[in-house]
């Protein structure tokens, strides 16, 4: 199948939304900027992208399209969850700020801002499961995966044990950015997820 068909989604409240877009259209996607309800439609998977999840999760609410994503992910559309992303997918949260939703989906708690301020971000390489050879990761006022629940499936951790990349069905999340270094393995991986749904949907 060819990859250009592929119309993948960035919502683009907030956050790093055109470096996602860049690494999308440079695997030959149909990088598709979502800011309304209406923009979900076609869509063949989506990116969440880091940012300050809690204005993401109001301005989602401002814009009426946080109902459509929560009924997008429960039917199953592939998503990938970047940093504040990973903070959306999660189904629990500690250390939200009062009346904080997220869009939930993945079976995990996830702490915000779990390895302190904009002064505490690091680089570091990551092994990732399925993934061969080092993946290089940048961490940005990163949440940590504090709980991975039954459904979910962690993927990679740090070296003391703390996990920072689950999936689950569909759904991806990493605490880390790839997209800072130019890292293109984990949208490979997406649109895999896409390709499979998409090849499904035609049996």
């Amino acid at each position: 199948m060819v990859t250009s068909a592929l119309r993948i989604g960035v919502l683009a409240l907030q956050g790093d939304v055109r470096e996602h877009a860049a690494i999308l259209t440079s695997l030959g996607a149909e990088a598709v900027l979502v800011r309304r309800p209406e923009q979900l439609d076609g869509l063949d998977g989506l990116v969440l992208p880091g940012g300050e999840s809690s204005v993401i999760d109001k301005l989602s609410r401002i814009f009426g399209i946080r109902e459509p994503l929560r009924a997008l992910i429960a039917d199953g559309l592939p998503v990938y969850g970047t940093c504040a992303g990973l903070i959306l997918l999660a189904d629990e949260l500690e250390g939200a700020i009062d009346g904080q939703l997220t869009l939930g989906g993945l079976d995990v708690t996830v702490a915000r801002n779990a390895f302190g301020g904009q002064v505490e971000s690091f680089e570091t390489d990551l092994l990732i499961d399925g993934i061969e050879g080092e993946v290089a990761a940048t961490f940005i006022r990163a949440p940590l995966i504090t709980r991975v629940g039954a459904q979910a499936r962690a993927i990679a951790a740090l070296p003391d044990g703390g996990v920072v990349a689950v999936e689950q069905g569909n759904l991806l999340g990493t605490s880390f950015h790839p997209e800072m270094n130019g890292e293109t393995r984990l949208h490979e991986r997406l649109l895999e997820r896409v390709r499979r749904r998409r090849g499904a949907s035609l049996v």
